[in-house]
């Protein structure tokens, strides 16, 4: 088992949490976000890797003959693929709507929203 697609995944969280705690625009904000949610592809994918598996399909294979990987992370994948674009298209509406609102996208000078 090797480490080195979970310190990938850690480097891109952190480069993301990285960017976004010095942005000083929503639009990077955005996506800097996104970075640190494509952290978690990587780690997906580094989970349900396996040396040497094949498509979990049955069809050719006899059972246990060859590992197989595992198709539950796959649909996570996916699931997160469909969550992340989601979330992005949501927050990027929103921070027009602040622009339009407010006429900046700085969050220094969004001073009506602090409580």
């Amino acid at each position: 088992m090797s480490l080195l697609p979970y310190l990938v995944a850690a480097w891109i969280f952190l480069v993301g949490v990285y960017g976004l705690a010095t942005s000083k625009n929503l639009i990077h904000a955005v996506g800097c976000l996104s970075v640190c949610q494509s952290s978690t592809y990587v780690l997906l994918l580094a989970v349900g890797y396996r040396e040497g598996g094949t498509a979990p399909v049955f069809s050719d294979l006899k059972p246990g003959s060859r590992p197989l990987v595992d198709p539950i992370v796959q649909a996570l994948s996916l699931t997160d693929v469909v969550v992340g674009a989601t979330l992005t298209a949501l927050l990027l509406a929103l921070v027009i709507q602040i622009d339009k609102r407010h006429g900046t996208v700085d969050p220094d000078h969004l001073s009506e929203l602090r409580g």
